[in-house]
């Protein structure tokens, strides 16, 4: 290792130490604000004095100051809330800045790690601005992977609210065919099924039974859903909720939809496919073919010449 990679470091980790030092004097300067305000007040038991952060709870604080800069970098506060909504996360914006932090810590370290053992290795690659170079990619590497990865799970969580639609559909209409009414069908199918849709379908029985119209709570869950099939679903019911027309034609005609467009998304991912489809037939089918054809004349031709 040579001499500037050993500076660089020391230098990081120094940095590092002031920074954390910094961050605790600022935190014991602030006073808590019950201990401003309970020695005026009566009659109200003072709580214990909480502990002085120590160790995780420095950390704390620096990955939270790291996640606030990390906002103010990036902004989008409202599309990342909206993000954490359709992928059924219950976390604050906040808390996915510091996951992202984590993330990005992550990939400085496997970045630090790298660039070590290649100056180890070959002593003249030792140059401290490369490092630090890839170390701030090794980070900026990991907070986009933490986004790619919410971007995924929201994918992941509307195509399973698109294949439990038919069937929650069916069963909702099923139970207000029977004569049940609309919350009281919908408390039946939400304690009957499980999954994606059943939890949105559980947040918006909640906000009914705490006194919010019904009209309203499939409203707001129209606004929140990213699935086009499922805010027509909910616009539908509150429409009919409101005026009073039948439910059972609406919820049997939208899972024929939701049916009927999964068999077209698969002929034209078929379609789209066609050529992977021929690779094996190609490649493997036809040679092999072609040599239980051909070779049997071969070796005759072989056995036959002098």
């Amino acid at each position: 290792m040579t001499g500037d990679v050993t500076g660089g470091l020391l230098g990081a980790a120094g940095g590092l130490g002031l920074a954390l030092v910094v961050l605790r004097l600022r935190s014991l300067r602030r006073t808590d604000l019950r201990h401003r305000v309970l020695p005026y007040l009566r009659d109200v038991r003072r709580a214990p004095a909480r502990p002085a952060a120590t160790g995780p709870g420095a950390v704390g604080t620096l990955l939270a100051s790291l996640a606030s800069w990390l906002e103010t970098a990036l902004g989008g506060a409202t599309t990342v809330r909206r993000r954490l909504e359709r992928a059924g996360l219950a976390g604050s914006v906040a808390d996915f800045r510091v996951e992202q932090v984590v993330w990005g810590l992550l990939g400085f370290a496997a970045a630090a790690a790298y660039g070590l053992l290649d100056s180890t290795r070959d002593a003249t690659a030792g140059n401290v601005v490369q490092l630090l170079v890839l170390c701030v990619l090794g980070f900026a590497a990991g907070v986009v992977l933490r986004d790619q990865r919410l971007t995924a799970q929201v994918r992941r969580r509307e195509r399973a609210v698109l294949l439990e639609f038919p069937t929650v559909a069916e069963l909702l209409a099923l139970a207000v065919a029977a004569g049940e009414g609309p919350v009281v069908a919908l408390g039946r199918v939400v304690a009957r099924t499980s999954g994606a849709l059943s939890e949105d379908l559980g947040v918006v029985l909640a906000a009914v039974r705490t006194g919010t119209p019904v009209g309203e709570a499939f409203d707001a869950l129209a606004a929140r859903t990213g699935v086009p099939l499922v805010a027509r679903f909910a616009e539908g019911i509150a429409v009919a909720v409101e005026r009073g027309t039948p439910l059972t034609d609406i919820l049997h005609a939208q899972a024929a939809d939701v049916r009927e467009a999964g068999r077209r998304e698969l002929i034209e991912s078929a379609a789209r496919r066609e050529v992977l489809m021929m690779v094996p037939v190609v490649f493997l089918v036809l040679p092999v073919t072609v040599v239980f054809a051909f070779w049997p004349g071969a070796v005759g031709l072989t056995l036959m010449t002098p």
